[in-house]
């Protein structure tokens, strides 16, 4: 049973759910890892800041499984008197675990904020958001916390919950989850794609948000951040386009097959791209009627034609007209990304394959002129084979990079912040000018 595609569209459905709340001084907080992505998309939706709330569970000393409180950051601390009085703890007890767990607290905080402060909560509405609950344990802490540090209203809003966990968190003044089974599974049971979220993807989502706020104020330019439709074929296809102000280079996304636009690994990639000061544009290339029908994920032909389409209608726009393109293609998608990017006279300056197919290319891959990277996780050997193969027909200038250990969808730790620091490389030097200057005098990284 899957209620969500991913974290992305559960924030955004979620968002919706919140949106009277638009307006109230509110500040959106993620429990991380997995509430991150959740909560970005709720605080785009609340048009509010993002923010994580980090807490640590204080076990007992000499049987940490078992919780006495609680921390938060700014010595904010929750204690269960009960088992501190059964397990006969002193203070000193208390001072010891807490420094162990402080200091842990405090260098995840600072991996996520990258030096940033945080968001002030005194007097003002916390939305306290996960990609779900099961047991509710580290919500209430995280309630908890955000009351002690100054929140006037503590909201707790997750996409799935069970009804038992629902009836049983007085530390909120109002919960919300968009659905609350009575026959409870697992969280993951809810969303079609429950990959683990990396800590590289929480400090770019944390950093976006930040480029979000500081545009907004008065005086600062805002760039582009806005959901599309591009008309093609007599049909419609969407896609979300970032641009910079004064972009000079747009990243077009085309997912693989059972993915789409709101996947979790190329928005976080996209986030990181756009860190370098490139536009991004993740794109649906079938509608969801087509998507039903199985075929139509594997037809590179019309996927490909798709792209094109999106391409033209970039190099249409007054503000993308003078851009240099790249594509950004994952799994059957960079097969449809090596095909648009043969056609005679394609506007294609670069493009990067993650865990790709180009050997769906086919006999198109001898045309391509763009420069290719190819990454490939090292334990994918099926799809490095094949990328091998590929490579051996190309022409243009392409490079194989493989990420050790990794598997088809970079899940493993560090594996996806490896391959998009690599596409931030490879882009930024064929699409941006100095970049493209170099990099045509340059062998491939």
């Amino acid at each position: 049973m899957y209620e969500f595609r991913d974290r992305v569209e559960a924030g955004r459905k979620l968002g919706l759910a919140l949106a009277g709340l638009r307006g109230k001084d509110a500040v959106v907080l993620g429990l991380p890892r997995g509430g991150v992505p959740v909560a970005a998309e709720v605080a785009k939706a609340l048009d509010a800041p993002l923010d994580v709330i980090v807490v640590r569970k204080l076990g007992v000393p000499f049987q940490p499984e078992v919780a006495m409180g609680a921390i938060g950051e700014g010595g904010a601390r929750v204690l269960d008197r009960r088992v501190v009085s059964v397990a006969r703890l002193t203070e000193d007890d208390l001072r010891t675990v807490e420094a162990r767990e402080r200091a842990l607290l405090e260098s995840r905080l600072e991996r996520y904020r990258q030096g940033r402060p945080p968001k002030d909560l005194s007097g003002r509405t916390a939305i306290i958001v996960d990609d779900g609950i099961a047991t509710g344990s580290t919500a209430r802490v995280a309630c908890k916390v955000a009351r002690q540090l100054g929140a006037a209203r503590v909201i707790l809003a997750v996409p799935v919950a069970p009804v038992r966990a629902m009836d049983s968190l007085p530390e909120a003044d109002q919960v919300l989850s968009l659905i609350s089974p009575r026959n409870f599974q697992t969280v993951g049971y809810y969303y079609r794609d429950f990959s683990p979220t990396a800590d590289e993807e929480v400090v770019h989502l944390l950093d976006a948000a930040a480029r979000r706020d500081q545009s907004q104020r008065p005086g600062q330019a805002s760039g582009v951040d806005q959901d599309v439709h591009i008309a093609v074929d007599g049909v419609s296809i969407n896609g979300d386009l970032h641009l910079p102000d004064r972009c000079r280079a747009v990243v077009v996304f085309a997912h693989g097959s059972g993915s789409s636009r709101h996947s979790p690994r190329n928005r976080y990639v996209a986030s990181v791209l756009q860190g370098a000061g490139l536009g991004t544009l993740l794109l649906d290339l079938l509608t969801p009627p087509e998507e039903v029908n199985r075929e139509n994920v594997f037809d590179i032909p019309l996927l490909a034609e798709r792209l094109s389409a999106a391409t033209r209608w970039l190099n249409g726009r007054a503000d993308t007209a003078a851009c240099r393109v790249g594509y950004f293609g994952a799994s059957t998608g960079a097969g449809a990304a090596l095909w648009a990017a043969a056609e005679p006279g394609a506007s294609v300056d670069a493009v990067v394959s993650r865990g790709g197919r180009p050997d769906l290319a086919g006999p198109r891959l001898a045309a391509v002129r763009a420069p290719t990277l190819l990454l490939v996780g090292g334990a994918d050997t099926q799809v490095l084979a094949l990328n091998r193969q590929a490579m051996d027909l190309m022409r243009a200038p392409v490079h194989l990079e493989t990420i050790p250990g990794a598997t088809h969808l970079f899940e493993e730790p560090g594996t996806l912040g490896q391959v998009a620091a690599l596409a931030r490389e490879w882009f930024s030097r064929y699409l941006t000018p100095e970049g493209a200057a170099e990099g045509v005098q340059e062998a491939p990284l």
